[in-house]
């Protein structure tokens, strides 16, 4: 579809209606078809019983004033009353099946939309902007929302009302009808061009709002909150967030004004048609060419002509500004996930924890691959950086079921970047990462990730409870298991002296539990989830002596069985390894134990010599760890 990128009002003031926009919003509506073909029946009944009282009023000025028939006027009288109380009952049912149909559509697409950026791989998190994101999920989502609920049944019923009355006027007196047709383009031009100004404006502020969420996103969490004080950084943010509202505040007043200008313009052209309508019929009825009643009905209907073209006119409005929201939306769905299951992808069951990494070379994607410029920067946007360099080159391991292997090396070196290949979290530019034999891209991604468990440098707390955040990695575990767990991290008697205990709320990202206090916690998680595989990225690293020496013993047992990979700059904490990777510039340059490595003078050995000559003496005290 052709999407209109940016907030550059030049790209979109030439943009017509996107039909293949508005298919595409049609095509979410088939589930309700029923209800839709109930909810035009209604408008159709609706619009039949409005021209009831126009008829009542010209047979009571025609007929039974005239005549004096006092039998005609209660009749006409009981029609109408009738026909207000028909239409009060299906109001109500107009509206409940607008809603019902408006809601549910937009139910199914926000949850679409959840779905998609919920699926989408870590690279596309890792560039996009979380305000933009979250601006696109709920602002973009609530515009297209009230499109679908209040102005899709608003157009249904001015088509509807407008069809009725031109052939109820047509058959009272066609020309005057001819008349009142001659200034329908006056409705259609301005309708076009206000449309396509609103659609840019509306736009520029959905970018602008965007960017506001985003600048509020990171500097309202705590860390950002903290940033922006030690900086003393207070008035510039205000100033930089004074100066996007201001800019919204005058797009608000912008769109204001043209729309009102465009509605005045409607109304004033409403009524000169239907001045015409009395000054012409006038003197058809003084000719005796036209009745009275005939003449005070077609001014109603004129009435009743112009309204719903005035309101579809800007209803043709409201449909280009909303459909900068649908194209918002769609423009994230249509965006292409690279992490996805193979057709026929099999269950990893009852995994052994075997992984052999084949030649695997891997690279970044490029952000036109991963994400959209719009929601990396908000309105600004950024060119396409292109692939990424190689990051691994050729690397090979093979790592058997219950061995303990430590990825080594300098920062940069991919340590990281090899781990994050195992639970599929990037796939593999060349080569194939397997598990029990299964290439990882060959397995479901639920049981792949089931299988693994890891704890990372800086490990993520939602705001929620410490119960909340263990049964995170498994809902049913029980109130023993986790104490089991906490017990085994460290953390259970900290937790117990908490005034609230397990039901304590650690805050947003944990924040209020210290760094090595919320590693304690998601090892914790860790062992509920009770992985096959484990990956330790740098899980010990806030943690003093005293503590890491505990949880060492208490890892040392809980892995027991597990295929374990840790990742540590702390080299004191991987001299008991299985195997040890000494990664360099994204290849394999040592591997073997560590009595070894020290013994081949390497690059392993240098990084011992220079970075844990400080933790001799703690390595001597507890012995080597797990």
């Amino acid at each position: 579809m052709h999407m209109m990128m940016g907030s550059d009002p030049s790209k979109v003031a030439g943009a017509k209606l996107n039909r293949r926009t508005a298919r595409r919003v049609l095509s979410f509506a088939g589930a309700y078809r029923r209800a839709i073909v109930v909810f035009v029946a209604v408008i159709v009944v609706e619009s039949v019983l409005a021209l009831v009282p126009i008829w009542v009023i010209q047979r009571l000025i025609d007929v039974a004033i005239p005549e004096g028939d006092r039998s005609l006027l209660h009749v006409l009288a009981g029609v109408a009353l009738a026909a207000a109380l028909a239409t009060a009952v299906l109001s109500f049912v107009e509206r409940y099946y607008s809603s019902r149909i408006g809601e549910g559509l937009i139910f199914d697409l926000r949850v679409k939309l959840f779905d998609h950026v919920s699926a989408m791989p870590i690279g596309f998190f890792t560039r996009t902007q979380t305000g933009a994101l979250m601006s696109r999920m709920n602002n973009d989502v609530i515009g297209a929302q009230r499109a679908v609920t209040s102005t899709l049944g608003a157009v249904v019923s001015n088509v509807i009302v407008l069809a009725t009355t031109l052939v109820y006027m047509i058959v009272l007196e066609w020309r005057i009808t001819i008349l009142a047709l001659i200034l329908l383009p006056i409705f259609i031009v301005p309708a076009k061009r206000v449309g396509r100004r609103l659609s840019a404006i509306t736009r520029e502020g959905f970018d602008l709002n965007a960017a506001m969420n985003t600048q509020m996103t990171e500097r309202f969490n705590v860390s950002g909150a903290l940033l922006v004080k030690l900086f003393g950084q207070g008035a510039r943010e205000s100033a930089a967030f004074s100066d996007r509202a201001g800019r919204v505040r005058d797009i608000g007043v912008k769109s204001a004004m043209y729309s009102r200008t465009f509605m005045i313009a409607l109304a004033l052209v409403g009524s000169i048609g239907t001045v015409l309508v009395y000054w012409i019929g006038g003197q058809l009825v003084i000719s005796g060419a036209i009745t009275l009643g005939s003449l005070v009905a077609m001014a109603a209907l004129v009435v009743r002509l112009y309204d719903p073209l005035t309101q579809l006119s800007n209803a043709r409005v409201d449909i280009m500004t909303a459909l900068v929201s649908f194209d918002r939306v769609f423009e994230v769905l249509d965006l292409q996930n690279p992490i996805v299951e193979k057709p026929g992808a099999v269950e990893l069951v009852d995994p052994r924890g075997a992984i052999d990494v084949d030649h695997v070379t891997f690279r970044y994607s490029s952000g036109a691959e991963l994400s959209l410029r719009s929601l990396e920067v908000g309105a600004s946007g950024l060119a396409d950086d292109g692939p990424g360099a190689e990051v691994l080159h050729d690397v090979s391991a093979r790592i058997d079921p219950g061995q303990l292997v430590a990825l080594v090396g300098p920062s940069g070196a991919g340590k990281t970047t090899l781990s994050s290949l195992i639970p599929r979290l990037y796939d593999v530019a060349d080569g194939a990462v397997r598990i029990d034999g299964h290439d990882v891209r060959d397995l479901t991604l639920d049981s792949l990730r089931a299988a693994i468990g890891v704890v990372s440098q800086d490990p993520h707390l939602f705001h929620d409870s410490i119960a909340e955040n263990l049964r995170y990695a498994r809902p049913d575990a029980t109130d023993a298991e986790l104490v089991a767990a906490c017990r085994a991290a460290q953390i259970h008697d900290l937790i117990m002296g908490l005034p609230d205990g397990y039901d304590t709320v650690v805050g947003e990202r944990g924040h209020r539990l210290s760094g090595g206090e919320r590693q304690r916690l998601a090892i914790a998680r860790m062992l509920v989830k009770d992985p096959a595989i484990v990956v330790l990225d740098e899980a010990t690293s806030h943690l003093d002596s005293e503590n890491e020496a505990l949880v060492q013993r208490a890892l040392a047992a809980a892995l027991t069985g597990r295929t374990a990979i840790v990742i540590a700059h702390r080299l004191s904490t991987i001299t008991g390894a299985d195997q040890i990777l000494v990664l360099d510039a994204g290849r394999i340059v040592e591997r073997g134990h560590h009595d070894d490595l020290i013994a081949a003078g390497g690059l392993y050995a240098e990084l011992y010599r220079t970075l844990v000559r400080s933790d001799v003496g703690d390595l001597e005290a507890t012995g080597p760890s797990a």
